[in-house]
């Protein structure tokens, strides 16, 4: 009988009920200190301002899909999948550090601190740097997360569209905004999953859970992840991190935590932080409470720019959002906005970007060429959800919709 040095833990979750970590290396990892950062970061970043108990955390997020990948290795194994106790390790590693590089306020940040590098590189950085210390044991979930490993199903647990980090952020944020649309049956998919040709696919009986599944993730981005007060928020917060960093450029002192300031003084760029381990480290320290915490002061600061912008969060008097689906807004338009918020607030032309600004946002439920989900049918066929569904409206979600939004004071 296999024992384990660490003691076998249980963590009671809210969404799923007790979640067993009976694995070595999956204990050893949790205990980690940069793993632990993700207790400190929001999943849903300033949804609450709109979904009050939207307060859950990427560590949350990550166990939960780590528990859900486990059960699908038992399906796909009783299902005649063959997946040694090693590689059902290796897999739920790669689910579980997933998201090891989010920073604060997760994708709201991803390009103001650091430009031009994905959080996935940074959670691969960090699996690197796990690996270092762990002495080569995470040499097999390194492979499955860059799809070099030969059992390429492995790789779609982690990421495709049927991958376990999807099934549990749709299952979660859905039971912590209240948003019932987002409610889909994970456990019968999970069920329903198999391989074929070394691709994960889905039983021939699970087609309609597939369909509402897409269609669940059409709604939650509309309705929570795009929502449009959501956008207003945490495109205002964007505006305050470049503010910030324009007076920091400046060498106008602001208050911030030892290694938030480093980023906000130092810059340091991609390879630097993917390449140096110090840097590394110093943004492994870095998490939601940071940011708010420099937000809550800077209410105060003499700019009156910051200072204004921040007050606006803290006392969620966000700007007014305007979508509409065709076309972007008239510049005439943007330029009268700005040139009302220059009157008003007498600021420059220039710094009434920080508040008037247009954008847009895009959802797209499905993509043809990206991991497509595979119906196996009992004569061992295996077509596209697409082609296999009757439905019309999953075809049209592989239609990539864009809305446009123009952000502006209410007051103006």
């Amino acid at each position: 009988m296999q024992t384990f040095s660490n003691k076998n833990k249980i963590i009671n979750d809210p969404v799923y009920g007790f979640v067993n970590i009976n694995s070595e290396l999956i204990f050893d990892l949790i205990e980690q200190p940069v793993f632990q950062r993700l207790r400190r970061i929001k999943q849903l970043g300033l949804s609450n301002l709109v979904y009050p108990g939207a307060l859950h955390t990427r560590f949350q997020h990550v166990i939960g899909a780590m528990s859900l990948t486990a059960q699908a290795v038992e399906v796909l194994r009783a299902k005649g999948t063959v997946i040694t106790n090693e590689e059902k390790d290796a897999v739920c590693a790669a689910v579980l550090l997933h998201d090891m590089g989010h920073g604060p306020y997760s994708h709201t940040l991803e390009e103001v601190l650091i430009k031009d590098v994905h959080h996935e590189k940074l959670s691969l950085a960090f699996m690197h740097y796990l690996n270092n210390i762990l002495k080569g044991k995470l040499d097999l979930c390194i492979a499955i997360f860059q799809n070099t490993y030969s059992k390429k199903f492995l790789h779609q647990l982690v990421s495709s569209q049927l991958d376990m980090d999807r099934l549990d952020y749709l299952r979660r944020d859905s039971f912590y905004t209240g948003v019932q649309e987002g409610v889909i049956g994970h456990d019968r998919i999970i069920n329903m999953l198999n391989t074929a040709n070394d691709e994960l696919v889905i039983d021939e009986k699970g087609i309609y859970s597939i369909e509402k599944f897409l269609i669940a993730r059409r709604l939650m981005y509309w309705q929570v992840y795009l929502h449009k007060t959501v956008v207003a928020a945490e495109t205002l917060l964007i505006k305050i991190m470049q503010r910030a960093c324009e007076l920091a450029e400046k060498g106008i002192e602001l208050f911030a935590t030892p290694d938030f300031a480093y980023f906000l003084y130092q810059r340091p760029g991609a390879d630097e932080l993917l390449t140096n381990p110090e840097v590394l480290m110093r943004y492994s320290k870095l998490d939601d409470v940071d940011v708010f915490a420099s937000v809550k002061v800077w209410c105060s600061h003499t700019d009156v720019i910051l200072s204004d912008l921040c007050n606006q969060l803290c006392n969620r008097t966000l700007p007014k959002i305007e979508f509409r689906n065709d076309t972007p807004f008239p510049e005439e338009q943007i330029k009268e906005l700005k040139q009302k918020v220059s009157e008003k607030k007498d600021i420059s032309f220039s710094e009434t970007d920080y508040y008037v600004f247009t954008d847009s946002v895009s959802n797209k439920a499905y993509n043809n060429n990206d991991f497509n989900i595979k119906v196996l049918y009992k004569n061992k066929t295996v077509k596209d959800i697409t082609e296999a569904s009757d439905q019309y409206n999953i075809t049209a979600l592989s239609d990539s919709v864009v809305k446009y939004f123009l952000c502006y004071p209410k007051n103006i």
